[in-house]
This record gives structure tokens, C-alpha cells and sequence, in this order.
């Protein structure tokens, strides 16, 4: 069945089982790389989050999805499916490329090509519910999304224009938002789509609003998580989620607002790399020039605590499988090496069901990560200026995220002991009325409030 049809199927549920309620208000606040354990530190200063929680639900622990990566466990979140089914598998679309060429991300793809599943935000355009969102990913150019300010804003973009001429932001400032030696730092940024998101919710009041925080990811991957660093730019974090709470509060909607506030995933400090193209160089199947693998048989592409190899002829995959295999149990910092047909049991597909699955899944032992440079002969090497990654197997503790629900039909004081983050889109579908199609996650009915 086609997205369109699955659509058109949530639709027709939605408006007979449901009342679709134009007045509710949902906001959807992502705080990237939050982990459960740090949540759980007392003296970690996040008074604008420990008051929703206390005021609303929360969970001791939520389970990611596989790869636990950013865009991976975004899409998950809007869509309570796994990457099998939706289809996302890194922070951006992998291409295969031919003639012994190594697989490359095109980033900034359209949505359409990216996400295979029905979104929350499909779903509720479909309903006639108004959208938006600042800084949410795997949104390039979504047709259901009714006001957006992207990551990379555009001065051809229409918020941003209606922005601009209500002086709520510049020409100048959007530049500054460019990739490039240009591009201002991370915190700045947070701060931009935090302004652009309370811009959103005051002068539109959608019904579905999504926010993304990106500088706690930033700051753990340099710095690694629990370091002084790491607790500062979660305060920081909290005080922009403080932001946007009282923007709703001063517009008089907050009796009909309903907050999630969740993360992509956790995070694991490192101490040394694991740069599996050096050891496919070493070993003949790879050849490069600098850090960069230019011709190959087979190629990885890492991704922190996970990676994927790629071989790239896919007649010889019977004859290099086995023995790349080997090659990978026996590297060190090495702790699994699955095959890609076996994606399935890790939440992911199979390279025959998505292309962009690697051959091989590969998972490093603890305090190691993965790095996709090739540059030099040393396969392991100490992890300078690289403090925490993710990307790692769900199962570990390390990588559970948070949960909170606060507002309009959440029940007070509950605390869950584990969910899964394929839980929270069939969550927020039923408070606004609608239905998501075949979700693998459940509605969390013990968060609820009781219908009249």
C-alpha cells in the first residue's frame, strides 16, 4: 500500500472513531542526545523540565531505535515505526554508487524520498490540523508541513520572508545560519530555532508544532557526556524549552496544549577510534588518496557506535562476505559483526528491502567508536577532541533517552519504568484525535487522562 492510500486509510479512522480537535495544540520538543542516566542526576540543573515532569509524566527509560542516530530516531518519533519501515538508516539518504565507488549520503534529499512511512504530521495535514516546525530533520521540502524553518534556512522560504518583514529576524542572520566558515556556533543556532518556534506558535498557533535542540549533541560528541560542558549546555537546553513554555503561556493556550518533550538517543563516552577503512586498505579491498576512499570492493560507512560495510559489486557479496567477516572479528575494538540479512532483528531491513542497509553491521566494544576516515596504516587510534558518540546496539542502557508529557489530557505524578520511542507518535495521534497506520508502538493509555 502506498503512503498516499495508508494516508487516506488514517484519514477515513480518524474521522470516524475519533473527534479531531482544531483547538488542541501539540508541541513536540526534541533535546538532542539526552540520555536517561543523565537524567537522572539530581544536581543537574533543568528546573523548566523537572517541573513538567512533576506536573506531568515522565519515564525512567525509553528505548531507541537501531542505528540509535539522530535523523534515524527523529523519524521514528513522528511515525512510531522502525527504520524498517520507515526507512531512514542515517542523517541523510545513502547512495550506492557503481563502478567500484565507495556509497555517499546525499543529506538533503526531500522528505518524499527519504521517509517511507506516514508521518504524525501527514496524518494531521490530511485532518485539516495545521503543522510546523523549526529544526526538525528528514523535512526537506514536506508538502504537509504548513510552516517551517529548516535547519538551513533560505531567504526563498516563506516563514523566513514573514519573518523578515515582521522584523523577527534578518537577511544577515539566515546567512550566518549557512553552512560554511560563516556559519555561527551551535548554541546561537539553538537559540535562532527556539525564536523561530515561539515566532511560529505566537502568530500561527499550530496544532502540531516540532522543535529540535541540537547544541547538547554538539557539545557531548566534543566534550562527552557528564563533563562540566555536558551539563552546562543541557542548563542552556532547559532554558530554551523555558522559552518557548512561557511563549505558550503568555498566548492563553496552555489550558488546550498538550508538551512531549523526548530525545533521538543516549550517549557513551569514548576513549579510543576504530577506522575500519584503514583496515579494508590494509587488506586490499580499498584504495584512497588522504582520508577519503576513492576506489574499493567494499567500503564502510561509520556512524559513532555502529557501522555499516558495503561491498560494492554486488556479484562478488557471496565471495567477499566471508571473508570480511574475519577480517572485522578479528580488529580490534571490535565486539559484533552481523550480517546485513539479519537487520531485521536489530529493527532495521534487510539490504534487499532497503538498499541503503549495509552488508554488514558492525558494533564496537565498550570505549570504542568508529571514525570513517582512511587516512595513515594505524586501524585504532586514541579518540582526541572525539569525547562520546552514539549509534551504539539499543539494548545498551547507556543509549535509553527521555521522556516527558505535560499539558491538556496527561495524567500527573505518573512515572512509566520503560517505554519505547515508537510509543510517542501513536501517543500524541490519539490525544489529537487521529490515527497513525499500523504503528509498531502503543498508545501510552496509563499517561492518559480518562475520556468523558
Amino acid at each position: 500500500m502506498s503512503i498516499k492510500s495508508l494516508l487516506a486509510t488514517a484519514a477515513l479512522l480518524s474521522s470516524s472513531l475519533f473527534a479531531v480537535d482544531e483547538d488542541h495544540h501539540t508541541i513536540l520538543i526534541s533535546i538532542d542526545g539526552f540520555p536517561a542516566w543523565l537524567w537522572k542526576e539530581p544536581a543537574l540543573a533543568v528546573p523548566n523540565l523537572r517541573k513538567l515532569a512533576a506536573e506531568g509524566a515522565q519515564t525512567e527509560a525509553m528505548t531507541v531505535s537501531n542505528p540509535s542516530i539522530t535523523w534515524i530516531n527523529h523519524t521514528t518519533l513522528v511515525t512510531g515505526v522502525s527504520p524498517r519501515k520507515h526507512g531512514v538508516l542515517f542523517n541523510g539518504l545513502l547512495v550506492r554508487q557503481p563502478d567500484g565507488k565507495p556509497p555517499k549520503i546525499e543529506q538533503w534529499v526531500d522528505k518524499t524520498k527519504l521517509v517511507f512511512a506516514p508521518t504524525i504530521y501527514d496524518i494531521a495535514h490530511e485532518a485539516g490540523l495545521t503543522t510546523a516546525e523549526s529544526d526538525w530533520v528528514a523535512v526537506t521540502r514536506a508538502k504537509t508541513i504548513n510552516w517551517s524553518f529548516p535547519e538551513l534556512p533560505s531567504l526563498e522560504d516563506k516563514l523566513v520572508q514573514e519573518m523578515i518583514a515582521d522584523g523577527a529576524f534578518s537577511a544577515e542572520k539566515v546567512s550566518w545560519m549557512q553552512l560554511g566558515p560563516g556559519r555561527k556556533n551551535v548554541a546561537w543556532l539553538d537559540e535562532s530555532w527556539t525564536r523561530a518556534a515561539q515566532y511560529i506558535f505566537t502568530k500561527h498557533k499550530p496544532n502540531l508544532l516540532m522543535y529540535h535542540i541540537l547544541n547538547t549533541d554538539a557539545t557531548h560528541h566534543t566534550y562527552g557526556p557528564g563533563s562540566m560542558a555536558s551539563f552546562t549546555a543541557l542548563a542552556y537546553a532547559d532554558r530554551l524549552v523555558g522559552d518557548l513554555i512561557k511563549t505558550v503561556d503568555d498566548s492563553g493556550l496552555r489550558d488546550k496544549t498538550t508538551i512531549f518533550v523526548a530525545t533521538d538517543h543516549g550517549f557513551k563516552k569514548v576513549n579510543k577510534l576504530v577506522l575500519p577503512n584503514v583496515a579494508l586498505k590494509k587488506a586490499g579491498y580499498a584504495m584512497g588518496l588522504g582520508p577519503s576512499i576513492t576506489k574499493c570492493d567494499a567500503a564502510a560507512m561509520a556512524q559513532g557506535g555502529m557501522c555499516f560495510i558495503y561491498v560494492t559489486d554486488p556479484a562478488r557479496k557471496a565471495e567477499l562476505l566471508p571473508k570480511l567477516k574475519e577480517l572485522f572479528t578479528q580488529t580490534e575494538g571490535v565486539e559484533r559483526v552481523i550480517d546485513g540479512n539479519d537487520g531485521p532483528s536489530l529493527g532495521m531491513p534487510t539490504p534487499a528491502e532497503n538498499p541503503g542497509m549495509g552488508d554488514l553491521v558492525l558494533y564496537p566494544k565498550p570505549g570504542y567508536a568508529f571514525k570513517p576516515d582512511a587516512a595513515g596504516d594505524a586501524v585504532v587510534t586514541p579518540a582526541v577532541n572525539y569525547g562520546g558518540t552514539h549509534g551504539y546496539f539499543n539494548g545498551d542502557p547507556e543509549l535509553d533517552g527521555i521522556f516527558i508529557a505535560n499539558g491538556r489530557g496527561i495524567r500527573k505524578g505518573v512515572v512509566l519504568p520503560r517505554m519505547a520511542n515508537l510509543d510517542v507518535a501513536p501517543t500524541m495521534a490519539r490525544l489529537m484525535g487521529l490515527t497513525l497506520p499500523a504503528p509498531e508502538g502503543r498508545v501510552l493509555e496509563e499517561i492518559l487522562e480518562p475520556q468523558p
